[in-house]
């Protein structure tokens, strides 16, 4: 039986979609072609792919055990055809925000393989990006994986690549900002005041810190751009901001870093990924972000969460 490679395209787009009209816009075909594509597979392969009605469409069993295939076999059609073209190996990475530290993982893997095309988008949330992911609109995304709310998608593979110190943020005039250290539990009586990083899965991490430690935290509008970050963190006369150790921020903002030591809070960042790709480009980078040694459960000089350690 020849590969119906027009007819799986259709397959996955509407399965992924749930709407064969959806799905024949995302592959620009009218629904009657997309439709009959389908028809055509089914009739090949001799089963049902979807029960579809006036008000829904699902996947059959057949259907079910055939999408994670389907969707193998175009990764290699498509990796065949960027190998016949010599089109250098393609890689669309999410990073969540350019002020993150997955950003420069990105630059080092640029550095490191370059044979690799980096595609990078950053849809400020690790949440926003799993959609994108299970369409293959991107291969690949960072961000703090086990705190995605609700159930995990099971046709993505994840790994914690990168295991981040994280720094408390004060204005020039917070009564803090003479501090070069603090300990965590020394911020209850401040709190904790964050600029709302939208995404859910980052408000989930930060709590479970925040309790962690008997932290009050509050969260405040989203910062749009640094300026607007330092402008919310400076106008806090008693809570501080957290953020990671490695962001970089200009001296012209007027905000004081203090290290938070005894322990250090680690923010973990995951890479995640469609667990039945096989592209050499993800390959590729699969070598070169191997996963994180986490710190031992039983030391004293780092918290991490208990969900971050395998």
């Amino acid at each position: 039986m020849d590969v119906d490679v027009p007819g799986l395209r259709a397959f996955v787009a509407a399965a992924e979609e749930m709407h064969f009209g959806r799905a024949a816009q995302r592959l620009f075909l009218t629904q009657q072609a997309l439709s009959q594509r389908v028809r055509r597979l089914e009739s090949v392969l001799g089963a049902p792919l979807f029960e579809r009605t006036t008000r829904r469409v699902e996947l059959t069993d057949v259907g079910r055990r055939l999408l994670p295939r389907a969707r193998e076999a175009l990764t290699a059609v498509d990796s065949v055809v960027s190998a016949v073209r010599g089109e250098p190996p393609r890689l669309r990475v999410d990073v969540y925000d350019q002020r993150f530290s997955p950003m420069a993982l990105v630059r080092g893997l640029v550095d490191q393989e370059p044979r690799v095309r980096v595609e990078v988008s950053m849809r400020q949330g690790f949440e926003q990006a799993v959609p994108a992911l299970l369409s293959g609109e991107i291969d690949a995304a960072f961000g703090q994986a086990r705190d995605l709310p609700g159930r995990w998608p099971s046709e993505l593979s994840s790994r914690v690549v990168q295991l981040v110190p994280m720094h408390a943020f004060v204005g020039a005039d917070h009564p803090l900002a003479g501090r070069p250290t603090m300990r965590p539990d020394e911020l209850r009586d401040a709190g904790i005041a964050m600029p709302d990083p939208v995404a859910s899965e980052s408000r989930a991490f930060l709590r479970r810190l925040a309790d962690r430690f008997g932290i009050p935290i509050r969260f405040v509008e989203p910062a749009v751009g640094q300026w607007h970050y330092g402008e919310l963190v400076a106008r806090e006369k008693q809570a501080v901001a957290l953020g990671e150790a490695g962001i970089d921020v200009p001296d012209d903002l007027g905000l004081h870093r203090i290290r938070l030591v005894d322990p250090v809070p680690l923010v973990p960042w995951c890479l995640t990924w469609r667990s039945g790709d096989t592209s050499a480009a993800l390959r590729a980078v699969l070598r070169l972000l191997p996963a994180a040694v986490p710190p031992p459960p039983d030391d004293p000089s780092h918290w991490l969460a208990d969900d971050y350690r395998d």
